[in-house]
């Protein structure tokens, strides 16, 4: 088989991969060791547009791996990564960023100095190609500035848009990065534990502001708190050992007993 005639299987059979709806993102045969330790296994995922999927998994089930492969931190030894019907992964981390993929990355040091709408801003200036001349002259930037605030707003970060990003509450800092990432005009968005390091009363929090983005916004996000999950996903995936275990709508997961062997530590997958 050609590799046009390759690419082309991927795109057909990863539109119809659950019908009635278009995939936003996909992986095909997703694999990665190092060494003799297998972190990542044939693993096959389809994410339609406009979804809520949380990752879930026991500690060491390559959560973040599975999301460093998306994102093209990490290269697989095998497999493919398909971004809207198109395969990215050769692609850079810069360039699926610029195609659509984005994901959170913590912010405390790199920012901590600026404000965050200077910050968002900073980053859509940086999505248009002029980051360069962003301290030159505001002035020129009025429509970045704009379009920064009104996601800071959209965040209910619209109150604290002058504060220095260090003086932020952990929980408003942990926005700021999904702020940041939204600033590139995702098409996908990867939030890698969102809720890290809040306090549970605040995690709703942080769950409700994300499910009131835009429905045309695919979002996979990696969570611990299984309340949160429930609440907040309209599909879970149960990685284990690298693997998908088993996936579903929250109902299903909840009555599956093997998802509750796996996390009581009664099963074991290599």
């Amino acid at each position: 088989m050609s590799a046009v005639d390759s690419n082309a299987g991927i795109a057909h059979s990863t539109k119809d991969a659950i019908a009635g709806s278009t995939i936003a993102l996909a992986t095909r045969g997703l694999s990665r060791s190092f060494g003799s330790l297998v972190v990542a296994r044939d693993i096959e995922l389809n994410l339609p547009v406009g979804a809520r999927y949380a990752l879930i998994g026991p500690n060491g089930a390559g959560k973040t791996t599975l999301i460093n492969l998306m994102t093209g931190m990490l290269p697989p030894n095998q497999g493919q990564i398909i971004l809207g019907g198109e395969d990215i992964t050769a692609l850079s981390p810069q360039a699926r960023v610029k195609r659509g993929l984005a994901r959170t990355f913590q912010i405390n040091s790199l920012f901590a100095h600026l404000n965050p709408l200077e910050a968002v801003t900073l980053a859509v200036c940086e999505r248009r190609g002029i980051s360069s001349r962003f301290w030159q002259n505001v002035a020129v930037n009025k429509d970045a500035i704009e379009e920064a605030y009104e996601i800071l707003a959209k965040l209910k970060l619209g109150d604290v848009a002058y504060q220095t990003t260090r003086e932020l509450p952990y929980g408003r800092q942990r926005l700021l990065e999904i702020a940041l990432a939204l600033a590139t005009k995702p098409k996908v968005l990867l939030l890698d534990e969102p809720a890290a390091g809040v306090p549970q009363e605040e995690s709703g929090d942080i769950f409700e502001v994300v499910a009131g983005l835009s429905n045309d916004l695919t979002l996979l996000f990696i969570e611990h708190d299984m309340h949160v999950v429930f609440r907040f996903a309209t599909h879970i995936i149960v990685l284990v050992g690298g693997t998908v275990f088993t996936e579903g709508t929250p109902a299903e997961i909840s009555a599956d007993p093997g998802v509750r062997e796996v996390y009581l530590g009664k099963r074991h997958h290599g």
